[in-house]
């Protein structure tokens, strides 16, 4: 990453840090009660989480969660649609009340916004194509790697100062899968579900976990000091990774059950 582009990342995380310090006005489980309406900011544009039907409507697992909780907690929702690089403002500028959209847990977005407990998982590689030779990092010389901007694949990837590394960064998951359907890009950062969403868009192009990155906690994001809301949300994904109800969405649409240690 060129220093132009680290100070403008120094700049943008300050600016969070600044607004995430800024003192709520209210009680935000009392707004939303009073409100009888939730703002959750999801991105729509991230199957199988987030995205439209054929009727476009949401739908999703990300979707499925957040109707849950508004159903359970007798609301209205509201989805307020977002990129990954919008997620965290649209909470710290009031625009959503809360974030339910592949947020992953890490310790530079803890600075700026607290975490419920996890309710998901997110399993996340490098893909590349699958007549690629790609095995290991070495192999990726002289490669591009799409990223969406503003997520973890792209801030573990620009960490990895010693590999030299060349990142190709879209501004959201769809952007970023069509750039890899069409060829602008062989290889790609992000969850395995997305990887193998590129085949399945363009079959002459199938893609393939090639390089684990990490397994990422997912959790519903929310304004810090907010301790009554957040513990009604603790609440409330306890109660529904007990019943199973949030294993049946993620079985639903990533084909796979919650690791075992959340659901024991």
């Amino acid at each position: 990453m060129t220093n132009k582009a680290l100070l403008g990342t120094a700049a943008a995380l300050c600016g969070l840090i600044m607004m995430a310090a800024t003192p709520a006005s209210a009680d935000l489980l009392d707004d939303i009660t009073q409100a009888k309406k939730i703002r959750i900011s999801t991105d729509l544009a991230i199957p199988p989480s987030g995205m439209m039907d054929s009727s476009m409507n949401p739908t999703g697992s990300d979707v499925e969660v957040a109707q849950l909780l508004a159903k359970d907690w007798g609301l209205e929702l509201e989805f307020i649609q977002t990129t990954g690089a919008t997620r965290i403002p649209n909470v710290l500028t009031g625009k959503a009340d809360i974030i339910i959209s592949t947020l992953s847990v890490t310790a530079e977005r803890a600075k700026v916004i607290d975490f419920t407990k996890r309710y998901a998982t997110l399993q996340s590689d490098v893909g590349c194509l699958k007549s690629s030779t790609v095995k290991d990092w070495p192999d990726l010389k002289d490669k591009s790697i799409g990223v969406s901007r503003g997520t973890t694949q792209d801030t573990t990837l620009s960490n990895m100062k010693d590999k030299d590394l060349k990142i190709a960064r879209y501004d959201d998951d769809a952007t970023m899968v069509t750039a890899a359907v069409s060829g602008q890009v062989d290889c790609v950062a992000s969850s395995a579900t997305i990887i193998n969403q590129i085949g399945v868009k363009n079959p002459s192009r199938v893609f393939e976990s090639r390089i684990p990155l990490a397994t990422f906690d997912l959790a519903i994001g929310l304004k810090k000091g907010e301790q009554r809301l957040m513990d009604k949300l603790n609440a409330w994904i306890t109660e529904n990774v007990k019943n199973g109800k949030l294993n049946a969405i993620y079985r639903k649409f990533h084909g796979v059950e919650l690791p075992p240690d959340m659901r024991s």
